[in-house]
């Protein structure tokens, strides 16, 4: 048996090797990241086709006006749709995994199973790289992340040098609640945001500190129960300095992936059977930015 024309041991060692990997490969996806967590934030978009370089998407606006008119007006006032077109560049991400001769016929002889930690290690290394670029994108490839989006607004804590650590409860509640209102305000109630993300230390805050000497309510729960739209709070390695808040909705943003991570057939170089693997990313599409807004200086 060949792939791609290059035979792969003999007849027996080939095949012994080919059942293995397809082992590997499907237990390799069973293995979960907690701490990888863009794909659970971010509407993931398989659409584009693998063979895609770029993704464009269009966005239409109303313009125009009407008015109180005669019988006999002939300067009616005009209506028309306004097209935009933006484009976002798709990149291809490629790693692999390999066993020398020895290793698969020691588990030929054996009946053991090839170690599948460096399949696992491959699929973590994809998976690092889209949570990545799904933050910060790419300046070199250009790659737009949902951290580095240039449109989205922000707004300035106001607990100012205290920062959250040195500030009320009431101070706290009151960033957010100015935030959410900001994002509603701003465009007239057509956004409304449902998720906000956080540093860890100060996720850790609002979670343990009751929201008054007299309550058993967190500033947390009294978050989710009274800030209008509030659904979803989650801790964020990636942010340090500031809160974002978002509606975490495929209409208003979306990670797009045009290909998973693909297992390619093993190739022979030397005496090593090597198995490549690639996928393609293409960051953060935020179709609406004023859908997003950063809460900045929460935190030193």
């Amino acid at each position: 048996m060949h792939y791609k024309n290059i035979t792969i041991l003999d007849n027996t060692g080939q095949a012994f090797f080919a059942r293995q990997l397809e082992h590997i490969k499907a237990k390799s996806y069973d293995v979960v990241y907690a701490d990888l967590i863009a794909r659970e934030l971010f509407p993931v978009s398989n659409e584009a086709h693998e063979g895609v370089d770029t993704i464009t998407y269009r966005t239409y606006d109303t313009v125009g006006s009407a008015r109180i008119i005669n019988a006999y007006a002939d300067d009616l006032p005009r209506a028309d749709v306004l097209g935009k077109e933006t484009t976002i560049p798709v990149r291809g991400v490629g790693t692999s995994f390999g066993y020398n001769r020895n290793e698969i016929l020691q588990a030929q002889l054996t009946g053991q199973s090839l170690d599948q930690r460096r399949s696992n290690a491959v699929m973590r290394a994809w998976e690092e790289t889209v949570d990545d670029i799904a933050w910060v994108g790419s300046t070199v490839h250009g790659l737009i992340g949902f951290l580095t989006h240039p449109n989205v607004p922000s707004l300035a804590s106001a607990t100012g040098a205290s920062f959250w650590a040195g500030s009320t409860p009431d101070a706290i509640i009151a960033d957010v609640n100015a935030a959410f209102g900001k994002v509603r305000a701003d465009t007239k109630m057509k956004e409304n945001p449902n998720t906000l993300l956080l540093p860890v230390l100060e996720y850790n805050r609002i979670t343990a500190t009751p929201r008054s000497t007299h309550s058993d309510t967190t500033v947390l729960q009294f978050m989710m129960q009274n800030v209008i739209g509030l659904k979803e709070v989650r801790p964020v390695n990636e942010l340090l300095t500031d809160a974002v808040i978002y509606d975490k909705n495929p209409d208003k943003l979306q990670l797009e992936i045009p290909k998973e991570l693909e297992y390619l057939p093993p190739q022979e170089r030397g005496l090593e059977l090597i198995v490549p693997a690639w996928g393609k990313v293409g960051g953060v599409n935020i179709y609406y930015p004023l859908s997003v807004l950063k809460l900045t200086d929460i935190a030193a």
